[in-house]
């Protein structure tokens, strides 16, 4: 076997992760055949993850290899055939495995301390970005082949390894967004005449993947902003750049604001009058109760919440607007509103463990916190409106007197045969639920919007540009 040994894992299948926009994906280059030690690796690195992350650390002791155990099989069974039967002709076949291992003894060459060490480059990264994982062996004596096997955890996908005389390189997709554990690399190392092996472990970590963002571009603006200068125009007069009027000029103002075809027909200076320009408050609201799966597509609606939640997070702060986090469902997790990029990744670093609050879910809704919500920001909601407490949650923010928008998250219909006579009208009652929840917000002024998975967020947030968003008062 050569020293180093290099492999592409099975073509997984193609991830639910839309393209970023004004793009396509780039097309997956033929990977190329990979020799059979290797595919034998990738083979029981398959079934190690399946069987999922081991919890008992492997033995510290030498033991012997397959190799060892098969000629000492055969000389065993050689040396007993010959004292049974009395042919002394068959001791001949027990020696020469015999001498196999003997020349094969590695003498006092044998390591004493192994150890070894793994480099992960990216620790944060975005969904089907590629993760690098380095795992170095040290030791202190002679030491033959290396025999990895790999367990991943959930989130990441094996691309590709490279086995080498010291160490072994992988090459990992980050396939949903999420705070993963990597998975363990446990690593057979053999001693210089491949009589014994050695299981040395390294775990490789955990990981951040951040959800690939939906396009938008088009955000929703509040009746009432607050008096902050950002890019949103207002009612109000101001300084900002889009033409409202004009008025007459008054002594002191600058020449450079005077709108002279106004000016020559009325036969008096006219000035300009300019629209303000304000930055607004934004809070997303994210569902959490129940992460559903689209029979047809195999979506996740939770996946598919957060891209269209980081989406229009990034439009508002493209605007300068603050934006705040609420997700309910789990453990209660909120964001007080601020701007910036770092914002963003804090509120996605926020939101990365939802999928690890199972336990934590009750009947009733946790109560919003007043910091939570600022007065008069916009709110929000993503939802698949498949849970009655998601009502509860959005008749409380409506309490507080925050314009609400729900953007509902498409779960997709079960899948019901024609014939099935339970099942035909339990679909019904499933449809005239969702319809009941829409029309309960509908009556209360709330509206809602439907965003399809891999379309542009903008197509669902149209409608609501030409109207500003009124709330209630506290």
């Amino acid at each position: 076997m050569s020293a180093e040994r290099t492999g592409t894992a099975p073509a997984a299948p193609p991830s639910a992760v839309p393209p970023p926009a004004g793009g396509t994906a780039p097309a997956a280059p033929a990977a190329p055949p990979a020799d059979p030690a290797t595919e034998r690796i990738l083979a029981r690195s398959g079934r190690a993850t399946a069987e999922g992350l081991p919890s008992n650390p492997p033995s510290p002791h030498w033991r012997p290899t397959e190799r060892t155990l098969r000629l000492l099989t055969v000389a065993t069974a050689a040396a007993v055939a010959a004292l049974v039967t009395g042919h002394a002709w068959l001791f001949a076949l027990a020696a020469a495995p015999a001498v196999l291992l003997l020349l094969a003894s590695p003498g006092g060459s044998r390591p004493t301390g192994l150890d070894a060490t793994a480099v992960v480059t990216p620790r944060r990264c975005f969904e089907g970005e590629r993760i690098t994982a380095r795992v170095e062996i040290a030791h202190d004596g002679r030491t033959g082949p290396l025999d990895p096997v790999i367990a991943l955890g959930p989130g990441t996908v094996l691309e590709g390894l490279t086995v080498r005389a010291t160490g072994v390189d992988l090459a990992l997709r980050a396939d949903r967004w999420g705070r993963w554990s990597l998975g363990t690399v446990d690593i057979d190392v053999h001693d210089a005449g491949a009589l014994a092996r050695r299981t040395v472990r390294v775990a490789l970590g955990s990981a951040d993947v951040f959800p690939v963002p939906a396009a938008a571009r088009f955000t929703p603006v509040p009746v009432r902003l607050p008096e902050r200068i950002g890019e949103h125009t207002t009612r109000h007069e101001g300084s900002g750049v889009e033409v409202t009027g004009v008025r007459p000029h008054i002594h002191g103002e600058r020449q450079r604001r005077i709108h002279w075809p106004s000016t020559t027909r009325r036969g008096s200076i006219q000035i300009n009058r300019f629209a303000a320009e304000r930055a607004s408050d934004a809070v997303v609201l994210l569902d959490t109760f129940d992460d559903f799966q689209d029979p047809a597509t195999g979506l996740s609606s939770l996946d598919e919440s957060l891209r269209a939640a980081a989406g229009l997070t990034r439009a508002h702060l493209r605007r300068h607007d603050r934006v705040g986090l609420v997700a309910v469902g789990g453990q209660l997790r909120w964001l007080t509103a601020a701007t910036g990029e770092r914002q963003f990744h804090r509120m996605v670093e926020a939101v990365l463990e939802v999928r690890q609050d199972r336990a934590h879910r009750g009947p009733v809704p946790p109560r919003l916190p007043l910091p939570a919500l600022p007065r008069h920001a916009l709110v929000h909601a993503f939802t698949p409106l498949a849970d009655q407490r998601i009502l509860e949650v959005l008749g409380r923010v409506g309490d507080h007197g925050n314009p609400l928008v729900v953007v509902e998250i498409p779960v997709g219909e079960p899948v019901v045969d024609q014939d099935d006579e339970v099942g035909g009208p339990a679909l019904r009652l499933w449809r005239a639920e969702r319809e009941a929840m829409r029309a309960a917000l509908r009556a209360r002024g709330v509206p809602v919007v439907r965003h399809t998975p891999g379309e542009a967020l903008d197509l669902a947030l149209a409608p609501l540009l030409r109207r500003r968003i009124a709330g209630g008062s506290r």
